[in-house]
């Protein structure tokens, strides 16, 4: 059944304490990217109990690259998708915080009633990289420290993370100082971002005594790893932030592509979702039943 439009089963406890619940109860808690609401059923159907919504996605599903350039409205209109769609907590990507300490506690509130159960902001300069591509700029640590006090001073239950890219300028002991003044300013966890080995996974978290996140994005600087791997590694969550998005923009290429040179996509239907199977990952027969007046739709076969 739909949780976005019949209501009933939005839970009553706020998406930060179910995400902080989640962390709690570990081994590791698996955050797939769904960058839209179809994006976000399916990965609840598949089992998953909490979700990802990357600023590399949301980007590049306006056509847009990963530079800063969207703003807390349009991450909003995202998080509405995701979060109501689905009813599961969300983690944010906040990039840098769309700006200074009232800015940051701006991007807080609004991400908070919108839906979002988390959020992670980055110790970039904007405009910002994506954090596995060369010649990053950061921020001084006191400078990003001020972010993440605005931010735990913003929050009513939003989980913050905050995410250091100072391991490929700074090196892990510059990371991990970096995430240590980060923790004192008031963050729930630390994201260390393009870290290169095992070796480097493991140490960071022997250094650092709180909840870690892991990022496994492919074509990036972190060898593959498991959930598994990441958490004998020391890490409580781990995300995938673009596959989703990377999927089904691969896909799009081969349906157009196909259509173009064929006169239409009837050589990949077998590959497509069908009609019903659709119907049933949107609850299109609940909504049905939200209104008698509606007659009961059947399926050509």
């Amino acid at each position: 059944m739909s949780t976005y439009l019949i209501g009933a089963d939005q839970p009553a406890t706020p998406a930060g304490e179910r995400f902080r619940a989640l962390v709690r109860r570990g081994p590791i808690l698996p955050l797939p990217g769904a960058y839209n609401g179809l994006a976000a059923l399916q990965a609840k159907r598949a089992g998953f109990e909490a979700l990802y919504l990357s600023g590399a996605a949301m980007s590049a599903s306006m056509g847009l690259p990963d530079l800063g350039i969207i703003t807390v409205e349009d991450v909003c209109g995202f998080i509405r998708q995701v979060s109501r769609a689905s009813a599961l907590p969300v983690l944010v990507d906040g990039d840098t915080g769309y700006g200074e300490a009232l800015n940051v506690m701006h991007m807080v509130r609004a991400f908070e009633d919108a839906g979002a159960a988390a959020v992670h902001i980055e110790d970039q300069v904007l405009p910002k990289k994506c954090g596995h591509l060369n010649d990053k700029r950061l921020v001084a640590p006191e400078e990003m420290a001020a972010k993440i006090a605005a931010a735990a001073r913003a929050r009513r239950h939003l989980y913050i993370i905050a995410r250091t890219d100072a391991a490929a300028s700074e090196g892990l002991d510059g990371a991990v100082a970096r995430a240590r003044r980060y923790l004192e300013a008031g963050a729930d966890a630390i994201f260390p971002e393009a870290l290169t080995s095992a070796a480097m996974f493991r140490e960071f978290a022997a250094r650092i005594d709180a909840p870690l996140l892991a990022n496994m994005t492919e074509f990036g600087r972190t060898p593959y790893f498991t959930a598994e791997e990441f958490r004998a590694m020391g890490y409580r969550m781990v995300i995938w932030p673009v596959s989703a998005l990377r999927m089904a923009a691969k896909a799009h290429e081969e349906l157009y592509a196909t259509i173009a040179r064929e006169g239409g996509p009837k050589s990949l239907i077998g590959r497509m979702q069908t009609r019903q199977e659709l119907y049933e990952t949107i609850a299109y027969a609940d909504y049905e039943t939200l209104d008698a007046s509606i007659v009961k739709s059947v399926v050509p076969k």
